[in-house]
């Protein structure tokens, strides 16, 4: 507080010496270089002007009185009011206060130099309060699918200490442990991703290669999941199509969608995976017919730890579609996704050729 007075001070009193004695200065060298100018022209006796003198002077100080006191208003109005603004909105800034914003001076066809800080401010307060909605959200979500999982190991592992536990029972636990903590390393491996990916820390080494190969390798990694629920696989993907991009961040986005794919598919489903070539680049959808999801969610599905349908929130920890758009966003490709709630959703992703 005493350093925010200080900062405040020079323009708290409307009369300054300083000020004073700057005036008084440049009257007086106006006023007697008048004063010779016209004491040269015009003849008058020493004795009038010995008397006209201390009027003289006294008008000069009356005069620099008025000047001082028109310009402590001035500063006033003009700089110690945006000023006490803006400093009290970086104070609460400092504090940690982001939802501050500053009203402008100035309507934004007369806007002056106060008024663009004062909007750099409030921009600033705009983004700070979006970055730490963000990281709190993001603590939230993390402490809470850390502790799932957790929670999960913890319960089976205490069970297992039964004694007497029959072999079947220990085999159901011990999956159920080894489960959770696959869940678990998949939720800090996407993290370390994720968090990588957004700080820029991974570099795309773009490589032609062919993505009919990938796509299908993709595909085989699923063969089992896909058994499991009785899905109908379709596909439709033409020999040696190749594009130029980073195949190790792609074979992320093509394992994610048809996870998704198929979690979100009902026992017996069907799961559509096609690739075409389009325009100067190469198209891939991959389509499903399952629950399909709201406008709503869907305005949301690539935003971090966001899970639409939470009946299916233990198959996932909501990463895995932020990192597909980060992905897409870093590789220079395009990611879209039409559903209808009940009838399923399709994702494409266009990526360029060259």
């Amino acid at each position: 507080m005493k350093r925010r007075n200080a900062a405040l001070r020079p323009y708290r009193s409307l009369f300054s010496l300083r000020g004073y004695f700057f005036f008084f200065a440049t009257v007086a060298l106006v006023t007697t270089s008048s004063l010779l100018l016209f004491l040269h022209s015009v003849n008058l006796d020493e004795q009038t002007v010995r008397q006209s003198a201390p009027i003289t002077l006294f008008n000069i100080l009356f005069i620099s009185l008025l000047f001082t006191l028109f310009d402590g208003f001035r500063r006033k109005w003009s700089y110690e009011r945006p000023m006490k603004r803006i400093l009290e909105a970086a104070n609460q800034l400092s504090r940690g206060e982001y939802n501050v914003r500053i009203e402008p001076l100035h309507i934004p066809e007369s806007m002056n130099e106060f008024d663009l800080i004062i909007e750099s401010v409030n921009k600033l307060a705009k983004e700070l309060n979006g970055v730490e909605t963000l990281r709190s959200d993001f603590v939230a979500n993390v402490s809470h699918e850390l502790k799932t999982p957790l929670a999960v190991m913890q319960n089976y592992g205490t069970m297992l200490q039964q004694p007497g536990l029959p072999e079947e029972k220990r085999l159901e636990y011990a999956h159920a442990i080894t489960a959770a903590s696959r869940r678990l390393s998949d939720l800090i491996s996407n993290i370390l991703k994720l968090n990588r990916l957004e700080n820029q820390q991974i570099y795309p080494q773009a490589i032609e290669y062919n993505l009919s190969e990938q796509l299908s390798e993709s595909i085989l990694v699923f063969e089992d999941a896909l058994d499991q629920k009785g899905l109908e696989l379709e596909t439709d993907i033409p020999d040696n199509i190749s594009v130029k991009a980073d195949s190790e961040l792609l074979s992320t986005v093509w394992n994610n969608l048809i996870s998704n794919a198929i979690k979100f598919t009902n026992q017996g489903g069907k799961i559509t995976v096609r690739l075409s070539k389009e325009g100067s680049g190469a198209m891939v959808t991959v389509a499903d017919n399952g629950c399909g999801m709201s406008p709503e969610t869907g305005a949301h599905i690539f935003e971090k730890f966001y899970q639409g349908d939470t009946s299916h929130a233990t198959q996932g920890n909501g990463l895995g579609l932020a990192l597909v758009k980060r992905i897409i966003d870093i590789v220079g490709g395009e990611i879209s996704v039409k559903s209808i709630q009940g009838k399923g959703s399709t994702f494409t992703v266009w990526l360029g050729m060259d």
